[in-house]
């Protein structure tokens, strides 16, 4: 699916055609992939009659609505060749996303995330603060997307500090000695952006630690409609990270459990969310057709690594 060195390249650096060319070419063949690999996408995409085009638009490519992955197993590859299963956020088992993995979808998955962190971290893996509590004790074949975030982004970090105990209080002195360790350089720290307000912001006493923060580099993502309640903005929210730790580095990003990897990183210069050789959006009206930029509606996330199962588009 993936020519040689396709995850090496910076995935930010694409000429305007990219998008109308190679991304469309390989949504095409994820699309004819999964028709042919999938019972449930090619029943669906029967009753859509679909055609065969290898001339057709992305934008006339067909869609799922996500909530099917809620409802319905869906996986184009053989159940014995599922390597990993990974679930949303959802108050209930029956209202989360199965999204079912093999080895191969799961390195691709993998690869892309390395090669979008690379415009952040840089190339060398750097000491880790994990806003959270340590999920090793957790199930590594079904886990949520929560658990699986901390796992794929704890790839790019080395000397793993979590910095919540196991029962979600704040570790004083294993954070002073991470920080004692590791503040005069460059630093990894990464959180649910819920949990980044609650326990950097709002619970942790800036009196009993011995450093800041000021050479962090902060990935967080989710949670926002709890801030939004507490009418919180992104910049307020940067602002009071700065103020309170002289942590200025700070990169919002979304994700969503059924396109894993090719999530969007915030711009630095717009403070919009940026896509890149992995991912493209579409915007569309209640009736579906595809609305100009500046124009507002549901947005169509379209992934070119989803093989083990037809979440593409």
């Amino acid at each position: 699916m993936f020519k040689k060195n396709f995850f090496k390249i910076n995935p930010f650096s694409f000429d305007n055609n990219y998008h109308d060319s190679v991304f469309q070419k390989l949504i095409y063949k994820l699309t004819l992939h999964h028709y042919n690999k999938c019972t449930e996408y090619n029943s669906i995409l029967r009753n859509l009659k679909f055609k065969n085009d290898k001339k057709i638009k992305l934008e006339k490519m067909p869609m799922l609505p996500v909530r099917l992955f809620k409802n319905y197993n869906l996986y184009s590859v053989r159940k014995d060749k599922i390597v990993k299963t990974l679930t949303s956020s959802g108050t209930t088992t029956s209202n989360v996303s199965k999204i079912f993995l093999d080895s191969e979808n799961a390195k691709n998955q993998v690869k892309a995330l390395k090669s979008l962190m690379v415009s952040i971290l840089g190339e060398e893996r750097i000491p880790m603060l994990i806003v959270d509590k340590n999920p090793k004790f957790l199930d590594r074949k079904n886990y949520s997307a929560k658990t699986a975030a901390i796992l794929g982004f704890s790839y790019f970090g080395t000397n793993h500090f979590y910095l919540l105990d196991k029962q979600g209080n704040i570790d004083y002195d294993g954070l002073n000695l991470f920080l004692k360790k590791f503040s005069k350089k460059t630093f990894f720290i990464f959180g649910f952006t819920s949990l980044i307000y609650q326990i950097l912001l709002k619970d942790i006493s800036t009196s009993k630690l011995k450093s800041n923060f000021s050479n962090g580099i902060l990935l967080h993502g989710g949670g926002w409609k709890k801030l939004e309640k507490l009418k919180i903005s992104n910049l307020s929210f940067k602002y009071k990270l700065s103020k309170k730790f002289h942590l200025d580095k700070v990169f919002n990003y979304y994700g969503m459990v059924e396109q894993t990897g090719s999530i969007f990183l915030e711009c630095n210069n717009c403070g919009g969310f940026k896509t890149s050789r992995y991912s493209e959006i579409l915007i569309r009206d209640k009736h579906f057709n595809s609305l100009n930029v500046g124009q507002k509606g549901m947005i169509q996330i379209i992934s070119n690594l989803p093989t083990s199962y037809p979440g593409h588009n």
